[in-house]
């Protein structure tokens, strides 16, 4: 019977408000009703999105949002270029392929952000403009990396090529300015930042975007986004929408709007940087450096750690932590802080890890640094 902490990077713990909404009678939804609905959470996703283009919603998890990003914007045998960090810049990558394009992938090693003299070194060797399509990650779950978007998409500067972000475990907790930085198209998820449960897929696509989708031929039904924007002009949708989730979404808006996105953002930014120092005064290394860490997802160096922290977790505390993907499983766990978490929320993972850790001497000592940093914050 004991209590779930939920600390993984989604999905994420859910406000009680946000699920009473659910519970919400069920409206046909091609009334009035739902109409209405469904134009008040439209137009509230943009301020989340800081963009005035269209943003649609999808029945879908993350990953289903960008494949209908990439099957709406190119053709098989279009040549789009990945620049990648990790797991889920090398799946936004793998999208692509499936559906035929032509995908380079320009990695740098896992736990190292994108630089703009990559991007720019990349884009430059294409005097012929071959390439339809730039994929960058902002927040890199896997490794906890945030790539500077703004940065990135400078250095693409006046290529022609469509810019696809990325953004599912950052939108609605770090700052991503869509129009202001010129981004084509940001894709995210319900079940991150957004404090709802998974099923829900947003995807905000700019005026030179929709011109692209006239001219896609990669197949797509179901996805089909010229389709649905004429839907969305009368406030429907092509099929049948999760009509409990967008009840939901109406009150994760609420709450979004009422904190301000601002104190959002820095109030993510606190909470990632009390955990790191907590961590790190424990003894245990952040995988990533500070000046581009992820203010969403920590992750941390395992490799040395004699203990199995994440199984420790979870058997003396039912408290879930997530471990490493692919060459990184087993050397390093991530530990979520996004969307409906406190600073009570981090003092919790910081003892639970001191005493699973099975030295006396630690006890309070993560604890206390987080402490000093919320002290130094002016929350105390």
């Amino acid at each position: 019977m004991k209590k779930l902490h939920l600390r993984i990077p989604g999905p994420t713990e859910v406000p009680e408000s946000v699920l009473d909404a659910m519970q919400k009678p069920m409206v046909g939804h091609r009334g009035k009703e739902f109409e209405q609905l469904f134009q008040e959470v439209s137009e509230g996703l943009k301020k989340v999105f800081q963009t005035k283009n269209d943003v649609l919603i999808f029945p879908a998890a993350g990953t289903g949002a960008l494949e209908a990003a990439i099957v709406n914007f190119f053709s098989p045998g279009d040549k789009i270029v990945c620049f990648t960090c990790g797991v889920f810049g090398d799946r936004f990558a793998k999208i692509a392929e499936t559906f035929g394009a032509d995908v380079e992938r320009v990695a740098v090693e896992w736990g190292k952000p994108i630089t703009s003299d990559i991007v720019r070194e990349r884009l430059a060797k294409d005097k012929n403009n071959e390439i339809k399509g730039v994929l960058f990650t902002h927040n890199e779950t896997s490794t906890g990396v945030l790539n500077d978007i703004k940065a990135l998409r400078e250095a693409v500067g006046d290529h022609p090529a469509l810019t696809l972000v990325d953004a599912v475990s950052s939108l609605g907790g770090a700052d991503i300015k869509t129009d202001e930085w010129n981004l084509d198209v940001v894709v995210t998820g319900a079940q991150k930042a957004l404090m709802l449960p998974p099923g829900l897929g947003f995807i905000s696509i700019s005026p030179k975007a929709w011109e692209a989708a006239k001219n896609s031929k990669m197949p797509k039904f179901y996805w089909d986004f010229l389709d649905a924007k004429k839907r969305l002009e009368k406030w429907q949708t092509p099929y049948t929408p999760a009509v409990s989730l967008i009840f939901a979404l109406k009150e994760s808006l609420k709450i979004i709007e009422n904190e301000g996105l601002d104190n959002i953002f820095q109030r993510h930014l606190k909470l990632s940087k009390a955990l790191r120092e907590g961590l790190k005064a424990l003894g245990l290394k952040p995988f990533v450096e500070d000046e581009f860490a992820s203010p969403t997802v920590t992750a941390v160096d395992i490799s040395e750690c004699e203990v199995d922290v994440k199984k420790l977790l979870k058997k003396q505390f039912n408290m879930d932590i997530a471990g490493g993907q692919s060459k990184l499983k087993g050397k390093i766990v991530r530990i979520g802080h996004l969307g409906y978490v406190d600073e009570l929320d981090i003092i919790d993972v910081l003892a639970a890890i001191e005493m699973v850790m099975k030295d006396d001497k630690l006890y309070g000592v993560g604890v206390s640094a987080a402490q000093k940093v919320f002290a130094k914050e002016g929350d105390f």
